[in-house]
């Protein structure tokens, strides 16, 4: 860990999510849906960069297109290194929009927020859903509705698989593996009690987190319909699983 490294990643970062504020107030209420999403992706990239993140990806996203993508859930990371791929609006806990400046961020781009516990939140969300996929947008979800070390996932909830597989919209899980240093390791992973700011303290302090996004084979949507939402989150569950559990370290 270093003070140093802190400081200096902590001030860029600071200064491009102030940026990101700023587009969301001023910018994008002028901007096309295409040029929205673009700019997302493009945030989302340098602020991974500053953040001393690695990158690599396997498999093939697909693009364009409507998609719902399932992935497993480790961090606050995870929402800004899928959009480095391809703009995504996410489904995300209520719980996030309070969080201090990331939480605008997130509200400002488009997250579906869920309330749990609250009635009829799984009905507006997917209707949230549908609207996303009728413009050709990827929707991404963390079934397992909290964050986990990343080693092996939880078990998945299986409601708001239902939108895509009433649209046969198609469905990809995406495994996210971390590494500290040439090693998976649940370093980077924000869980338990640690609050956003221990979290950034430990992820902007070191050098060598690195992600592996391994994007598996789409479940075509012509196929969901042959299985309830149940099977499906069992199924995309399996692959993610499978994935996390064969890498070494875990």
């Amino acid at each position: 860990m270093s003070l140093l490294r802190f400081v200096w990643r902590a001030w860029w970062m600071s200064l491009w999510v102030l940026g990101g504020l700023l587009t969301l107030s001023l910018v994008f209420p002028w901007l096309s849906q295409q040029a929205r999403l673009a700019v997302k992706r493009f945030w989302a990239r340098v602020l991974i960069r500053l953040c001393g993140i690695k990158l690599s990806v396997s498999g093939h996203p697909p693009e364009p297109g409507p998609v719902l993508w399932v992935a497993n859930h480790v961090s606050w990371l995870d929402i800004f290194v899928l959009n480095h791929v391809r703009s995504t609006t996410f489904i995300a806990k209520h719980e996030i929009r309070h969080w201090p400046v990331l939480g605008w961020l997130v509200a400002g781009a488009d997250t579906i927020f869920i309330e749990r516990g609250v009635r009829h939140a799984v009905h507006r969300v997917g209707l949230a859903m549908e609207n996303r996929f009728e413009e050709g947008q990827a929707v991404g979800l963390f079934p397992e509705g909290t964050t986990s070390t990343g080693f092996d996932v939880l078990p998945f909830y299986a409601n708001l698989y239902e939108p895509a597989r009433r649209m046969a919209v198609p469905i990809q899980p995406i495994a996210l593996l971390y590494s500290h240093r040439g090693q998976r390791s649940d370093f980077a992973s924000f869980v338990g009690e640690e609050s956003l700011m221990q979290n950034l303290w430990r992820v902007l302090g070191t050098t060598g987190v690195s992600i592996e996004m391994v994007f598996l084979p789409v479940m075509a949507g012509n196929t969901l319909g042959q299985h309830k939402r149940n099977e499906l989150a069992s199924l995309t569950r399996q692959d993610i699983r499978s994935v996390l559990l064969r890498s070494p370290g875990a």
